[in-house]
């Protein structure tokens, strides 16, 4: 496995530490956004760091290079690539398509004071989010199966 995989961990560490310090100590409406970013720094680095460490001791060497041999060829896997691609741009095509509906609707509300403040928005924009990813997937999926 790459040092650059050891620093990265690493940084992300480092990078929740010091949000969940700032988090600690001092009083702020970001609060609730620093103790999340603290959350998934720690996280995220201690898993990078564990993996790190799992794929660099010497019994899982040899096992470490057949499953990048395979994620190579899987990567790199032509038919792959072009489903990708193809779900990719489906996933972007009904993101549109959403979205423009969502310009709309909140327009509409807009106008008739229903929205006052952005917590809807922003739970609605982390929803759009995930279904981006899912609906990504799912074509993805879907093209697998077809071709």
């Amino acid at each position: 496995m790459k040092k650059s995989n050891l620093y990265v961990g690493l940084i992300y560490l480092f990078i929740g530490i010091v949000c969940l310090v700032i988090a600690l100590n001092f009083e702020s409406r970001l609060e609730s956004l620093l103790f999340g970013f603290t959350g998934a720094g720690i996280c995220s680095g201690a898993v990078i760091l564990w993996k790190y460490y799992y794929w660099t001791r010497a019994e899982n060497k040899d096992r470490y290079q057949e499953k990048i041999e395979n994620e190579n060829i899987e990567l790199h896997d032509e038919r792959k690539t072009i489903l990708r691609d193809k779900s990719g741009r489906y996933a972007y095509i009904i993101g549109l398509i959403v979205i423009s509906m969502s310009i709309v609707i909140f327009s509409i509300m807009g106008s008739l004071d229903i929205i006052k403040n952005s917590k809807f928005i922003t739970l609605y924009l982390a929803g759009f989010l995930v279904f981006q990813y899912v609906i990504g997937i799912l074509m993805y999926n879907h093209l697998n199966k077809k071709y």
